[in-house]
């Protein structure tokens, strides 16, 4: 019955909750976060020294982040196939006069009310973010690891920005959990699709599920 009861759309089963993401939405969510955290992880232990030493078997270590680096990008293409992934694509792309003032407010840490569609302007930056430093990601990391295909000039620059883009993902990385630690609501969107009608109301009130 539970079951029947999912597949329908939820305002027509429960007046109080709404419909956030999709089973296929939240698998590409989690599947992204458990690669990106595999990087991040092996990241940490292939530079910081103490982390080495504790875990060694440094060419294992190379291999995986190599390897989960590679991977990274293929939920998110995957997600492609979904059509609810596409729309929310579209979301976060479009900003519109409600998204400078949310920022507005968050930059003054106003009390006052912040508009938001599905998506707020924070968490649309933080997308378009993460997106393009995942591609410099990619590409510096190919160049390091396939060091026949370009001049050493171009390696060594792609070491550089590879690093300390690292350490700038990794800090960001740690704002955006502490940020959803603060907000169990919208954990408990993403972990089973489903947030309350009030919650939805107060803090994205122009958007229409």
């Amino acid at each position: 019955m539970n079951s029947r009861l999912e597949a329908q759309p939820v305002d027509a089963v429960d007046g109080t909750r709404v419909r956030r993401f999709t089973p296929a939405e939240r698998w590409i969510h989690r599947t992204t976060a458990a690669l990106m955290g595999v990087c991040v992880a092996t990241a940490a232990c292939l530079y910081v020294p103490a982390l080495a030493e504790l875990v060694g078997r440094r060419a294992l270590v190379v291999a995986v982040h190599q390897w989960t680096g590679l991977l990274l990008p293929l939920p998110v293409l995957a997600g492609l196939l979904s059509r609810a992934f596409r729309a929310d694509l579209g979301h976060l792309n479009r900003w519109g006069p409600h998204d400078r003032l949310w920022l507005r407010a968050a930059r003054r840490r106003a009390s006052g009310p912040r508009p938001a569609a599905k998506f707020n302007a924070g968490q649309k930056f933080y997308a378009a973010w993460i997106a393009g430093a995942t591609l410099v990601m990619l590409a510096t990391g190919l160049m390091m690891w396939f060091t026949h295909l370009t001049p050493l000039v171009w390696r060594t620059s792609a070491t550089f920005v590879h690093d300390w883009l690292a350490l700038t993902i990794g800090i960001v990385l740690a704002g955006h959990i502490g940020m959803a630690l603060g907000d169990p609501e919208a954990r408990r969107g993403l972990r089973t699709g489903l947030v309350s009608r009030r919650w939805a109301d107060r803090e994205h009130p122009l958007w229409r599920p």
